[in-house]
Parts: structure tokens; C-alpha cells; sequence
């Protein structure tokens, strides 16, 4: 009984394992040499303790009656056939003379630009302050005019108001020394 569920967990097993080359492909990035030895070594389903699979070993480590276990061991990748980068990228060459000057004429005309353009920021910016200063100014001129008229109408109505408070007295005092006369 024993041998026939160890042969069903065998079929599992590789079955399994044939679902693995999409693994594969996907694992070829690292190793894009072509694989020379076959993927699959099955020498006897009962008896497998190694099997080969390009990047990966599986190694069996217990049989029991309760089940099997496996240990699988990825191997590193290893890049000895790619080819490299920097080969492949072309060569800059060297400016010539012509080129340079272009370019530093280029950046002058840049450099001028910019400068222009810091003036004019600059000069934008000083004419808004005239244009804040003078705004205070007149503000404060106005401030001034309006708190003199206010203070002339003030001291109008304060000298009338004396003026008027000054005739009511007068008129009192000549009206008590018109009532009263001489009294001698």
C-alpha cells in the first residue's frame, strides 16, 4: 500500500515539475546561454533523490508515512555571458573648434538675456516703489490738508462760540446796570 501512494506522490511531484520551465524563462534574464543538458533527469520514480533543473536543485529530504519533503536550492545567477553596456554605446567625439565657439557665444547671448531681464525685473520693481511712495505721500499731504481744514473749522467755531458767549455777558452786565442805575 505504502508503494502505490509513493508512486501517486511521485506523478504529483513531477507533473508539478514540468509546470516548471515557465519558471524558466522567466529565470533566463540571469542566463541567456541556452541550456545544453536536459531540464528533467528521471531515472527511476521511486528512487529520486536529485533532479536538475538549469537554475535549481531539488533535493528529497524525509519519507515518511505521513507525507514527503523537498528542498528546493536556487543557484545564483551568473552573468558570464552578457555582454556589457558601455561597449555597446557609441563613442562621443570631440567638439571642434567651430562648436566650441558657437556654444560659447550661445551662453553669452544667454548671459546677456538673463541680465537684460534682471534689469528690467529690477527697474519694474523700483518704479513700483516711486509709484508706493508717492501714493504715501499724497495720502499723508491729504491727511494733513483735511487735519488743518478740521482744526481752522475748530477754532472757527470755538471763536464764535466765545464771541457769542462774550455778547450774552455783555448784554447781562449792561442789563443789570441798566435796571439797577446809579444807586448813590
Amino acid at each position: 500500500m505504502l508503494g502505490a501512494a509513493w508512486l501517486e506522490c511521485i506523478m504529483a511531484y513531477k507533473k508539478k515539475m514540468k509546470e516548471l520551465p515557465l519558471f524558466n524563462i522567466l529565470c533566463s534574464c540571469f542566463n541567456p546561454e541556452p541550456h545544453s543538458r536536459t531540464l528533467y533527469k528521471f531515472d527511476d520514480p521511486a528512487d529520486q533523490n536529485w533532479c536538475f533543473i538549469s537554475d535549481m536543485e531539488v533535493k528529497e529530504l524525509n519519507k515518511r508515512s505521513s507525507g514527503l519533503s523537498f528542498e528546493v536550492i536556487l543557484k545564483p545567477p551568473s552573468f558570464d555571458g552578457v555582454p556589457e553596456f558601455h561597449t555597446a554605446l557609441p563613442k562621443k567625439r570631440d567638439p571642434s573648434l567651430e562648436e566650441i565657439q558657437k556654444k560659447l557665444e550661445a551662453a553669452e547671448e544667454r548671459r546677456k538675456c538673463q541680465e537684460a531681464e534682471l534689469l528690467k525685473h529690477l527697474a519694474e520693481k523700483r518704479e513700483h516703489e516711486r509709484e508706493v511712495i508717492q501714493k504715501a505721500i499724497e495720502e499723508n499731504n491729504n491727511f494733513i490738508r483735511m487735519a488743518k481744514e478740521k482744526l481752522e473749522q475748530k477754532n472757527e467755531i470755538q471763536k464764535e462760540n466765545r464771541e457769542a458767549h462774550l455778547a450774552a455777558m455783555l448784554e447781562r452786565l449792561q442789563e443789570k446796570a441798566f435796571r439797577g442805575g446809579p444807586k448813590k
